[in-house]
């Protein structure tokens, strides 16, 4: 970062210089002390903020600190931040799981009881305002060698063609040299398919799949080949027809385990309401809001560690409550999935943590009406798209969708600084390169709109999990008029895995969480959950006054026109609906700003009209901002747009 001395900077930097010659041997210590109050000194001049934005850390009370693994902009203003178990297994243990509601206007926080733990779920905002959050945790991972149980994936089958048989959690299933293994979740397996009639009759068992362990401990409940398993306490016919399947159990690594539960967050009562179960249980899913107010939700681990196949999509209903099926198609866990405005989905090819390196990479568009996928070429580095970042630029009209950074699969120490835009508006979309991430290599991105049109991008490492001290204490701001990079001021905390980042409703910017596997470079010491708040002012909010909104409706429709009060109408140049952001693992398909025409200006407001599409303007609560000619933004308005 260029810093412009001026004489006051040049003399304290020559004062700060003589007290180092003198300190003699204490020289480390003191210059430490001198560039620190050096760099407080710069970082807080008003030039300095004007031309790179301005960092504030806040630390919470001890008793409201929580490791933010999800986080999640409500139409009250408020962010709703969940840990669920916070990636701590002792807290899974001991059934302790959190969240946080946290007024960063008034800076006050309020603890949520939270039914289920909801880490490494998905959510997204429903077009009443309330927060939708599906999947988590049934079961934490354990390493090779930590595991003390044989355990595996039961396939249970059910030859009864007259009835589903349901068996609950802690059924025992007995392998066929006494070895027992006992069920970790609840299970009903559907009633077997009969074709044909007489002797012409044809049943074709139903499937269903549940994780089993040993009731004892050790080797000698390790099963290495193929076994049917019978149903402990069966009796007759359901005997013969219920039975079990496996096809090895271990002591080898246990992958984690999702859960079906599904919650609304009521942002009125600031209480979680539990909904309808999920058919399948998820861990790392993406949940994606669509253009008629449903929720498609795709991938993640199931209830045994397992990555799911792509036919067990699901869309949720808000008007009841329910779940139905999607199309088949399959994604790598938390796939970044972006609805256009055709109503087709676009996948970005960023997603993060679990999948094969050779399996749902590729970048493309998703027709959920006839299920086809039309591959958008010419990401470059695509093998490096895990724990990127994606965005759809603004003004979501373009129609561009941008991919910054991202690393190898797994545990890969590779990152790229690669940048590529796909433009979806082109008769044939294809990515092309966009400018360099200033810092290189970049895992674990946040990429934030602006409402003056710009992207905001902070923090990240170099490599997995900022090992060997690899976070990148850089923070940039992405121009799509230009397509370029401007440097914004340095962050002071590191950020990298369960790290998130969201616009707030006054124009600043909160980011939270990181999750680093090490504290030293050596990689010796475990790393801590960072608990710290920072809040990122933008150049726009040190440019002086603001344009003002003095009053908005609190509703509007698609296609409709409305009228909102300013005390300078002819200053306002831009309005914009941006869409409150709800993220994970640098993950955040929610967010958008959709651009305003201004028809009519009176004595003292404008009219603003809105776009008729539901798929470029999804029903639900958004933050109006109106800019004036240098982009300086407004504090938002919210506004619920309805069909």
């Amino acid at each position: 970062m260029k810093i412009r001395h001026t004489g006051r900077t040049r003399r304290f930097a020559l004062g700060s210089t003589v007290a180092l010659t003198v300190a003699g041997m204490n020289a480390p210590a003191v210059l430490g002390f001198a560039n620190d109050r050096y760099h407080a000194y710069v970082v807080n001049r008003p030039a300095y903020k004007a031309e790179y934005g301005h960092w504030q850390t806040l630390v919470l009370p001890a008793g409201f600190r929580i490791n933010a693994i999800h986080a999640a902009l409500l139409r009250t203003g408020k962010v709703l931040i969940i840990a669920g178990s916070g990636n701590d297994r002792k807290s899974f243990d001991a059934g302790t799981f959190r969240s946080l509601l946290w007024d960063p206007v008034a800076n006050t926080y309020k603890a949520v009881p939270t039914p289920a733990d909801m880490f490494c779920g998905g959510h997204a905002a429903l077009p009443d305002g309330r927060l939708l959050v599906a999947g988590g945790t049934g079961r934490y991972e354990a390493l090779d060698g930590a595991v003390k149980k044989a355990a595996g994936t039961m396939r249970v089958r059910n030859e009864d063609p007259d009835a589903a048989h349901s068996l609950p959690k802690g059924t025992v299933f007995r392998a066929p040299n006494g070895r027992e293994y006992v069920s970790t979740a609840d299970l009903t397996v559907p009633a077997a398919t009969k074709t044909g009639s007489g002797a012409a009759t044809v049943v074709k068992a139903s499937e269903a799949e549940v994780f089993a362990e040993a009731v004892a401990s050790g080797a000698d409940s390790v099963l290495n080949s193929p076994a049917q398993y019978t149903v402990k306490g069966l009796t007759g016919a359901d005997a013969r027809n219920v039975y079990g399947t496996a096809e090895r159990m271990t002591l080898e690594k246990q992958d984690y385990q999702g859960i079906r539960a599904a919650f609304e967050f009521n942002p009125d009562t600031e209480m979680y309401e539990q909904v309808t179960d999920m058919a399948y249980a998820r861990w790392y899913p993406t949940l994606t809001g669509l253009g008629d107010g449903r929720v498609v939700t795709v991938s993640g681990l199931d209830d045994t560690g397992q990555i799911l196949s792509g036919n067990d999509n699901e869309v949720y209903d808000p008007a009841g409550k329910t779940w139905s099926k999607a199309p088949d198609r399959y994604f790598p866990t938390y796939p970044s999935i972006f609805l256009t405005a055709s109503g087709r989905l676009f996948y970005s090819g960023s997603n993060a943590g679990y999948g094969p390196a050779d399996k749902g990479r590729e970048p493309g568009l998703w027709d959920l009406a006839d299920n086809s996928f039309h591959p958008v070429p010419g990401l470059r580095d695509p093998q490096l798209t895990e724990t990127s970042s994606s965005v759809l630029l603004p003004p979501a009209q373009a129609q561009k969708v941008m991919v910054l950074g991202g690393g190898g699969v797994g545990e890969s120490p590779l990152s790229t600084a690669r940048t590529d835009i796909a433009d979806l508006g082109a008769a044939r979309p294809a990515f092309t390169p966009g400018p360099d991430l200033p810092a290189g290599g970049t895992r674990y991105l946040n990429s934030v709109i602006l409402p003056d049109d710009t992207v905001f991008t902070t923090g990240g490492s170099s490599d997995y999990r900022g090992k060997r001290r690899s976070d990148l204490l850089k923070a940039q701001t992405y121009h799509p008029d230009t397509n370029t990079f401007t440097t914004a001021a340095e962050p002071a905390v590191a950020r990298n895995y369960h790290s998130e980042a969201l616009l707030l409703p006054d124009g600043r910017v909160a980011v939270l969480g990181s999750d680093p596997l090490f504290n030293d470079r050596a990689g010796t010491e475990p790393g801590t959950f960072e608990q710290r708040i920072e809040i990122y002012r933008p150049p726009y909010l040190f440019r002086g006054e603001r344009p003002r909104l003095t009053g908005a409706p609190a509703a509007a429709r698609l296609g409709g026109t409305v009228r909102v009060g300013t005390p300078a109408p002819g200053g306002i140049a831009t309005a914009k609906l941006v869409r409150p952001s709800s993220v994970t693992h640098s993950t955040d398909v929610e967010q958008r700003s959709v651009a305003l025409d201004v028809t009519a200006r009176t004595a003292d407001g404008v009219d603003l009209a809105l776009p008729a599409n539901p798929n470029l303007l999804p029903p639900g609560w958004y933050m109006l901002f109106v800019t004036d000619a240098a982009g300086t933004p407004s504090e938002a308005r919210w506004i619920q747009v309805t069909p």
